[in-house]
């Protein structure tokens, strides 16, 4: 299993969409973050944990999920960069693969030396917009079909019927 652990605000200062959202409002950055993740674990089938720090939302750890993506705000003195580490550690086996995605040089190494792979926010941005170019033709390829009638007929029965239709057989 291959699980992505985000930096949140690493991210959201990052990329140019959140970071001009979040001038404006950190609420609504932070939501945008997790639906693009949302739809890039449905395509690529990673597991997607966003790890947010507590220092701009105060108390205990909070976890939730939202879009089947699985959000964390870090306890209050606790860093995302701390959490994630220990995530990376914990859930390190034979069958998972951990990629985190932060742009914190210091962070890629701490994790890099527990075994988990590195994804710089501009490296996730490309591969995030080639998802949505990925999804995107496979859209129009299923907007483009449209089978001739309800009932799923092979290419060559339906032309036959659209011969018979016509009156050409």
């Amino acid at each position: 299993m291959n699980v992505l652990l985000v930096d949140g605000y690493n991210i959201i200062g990052a990329w140019p969409e959140l970071r001009k959202l979040k001038q404006t409002n950190l609420s609504a950055a932070r939501d945008r973050l997790i639906e693009i993740m949302a739809e890039y674990q449905g395509y690529t089938g990673y597991k997607v944990i966003i790890v947010f720090d507590a220092h701009f939302v105060k108390g205990i750890q909070k976890k939730y999920n939202h879009y089947k993506v699985e959000v964390i705000f870090t306890k209050e003195n606790e860093s995302a960069d701390e959490l994630i580490e220990k995530m990376a550690i914990e859930m390190n086996n034979l069958k998972t693969q951990i990629h985190v995605a932060t742009s914190d040089y210091t962070e890629q190494w701490q994790i890099f030396g527990q075994g988990a792979l590195r994804i710089s926010a501009r490296e996730l941005l490309t591969e995030v917009g080639s998802v949505d170019s990925s999804i995107e033709k496979d859209l129009k390829k299923s907007r483009d079909y449209k089978p001739a009638s309800r009932i799923p007929l092979s290419k060559e029965v339906a032309e036959m019927f659209e011969k018979l239709r016509r009156g050409k057989l």
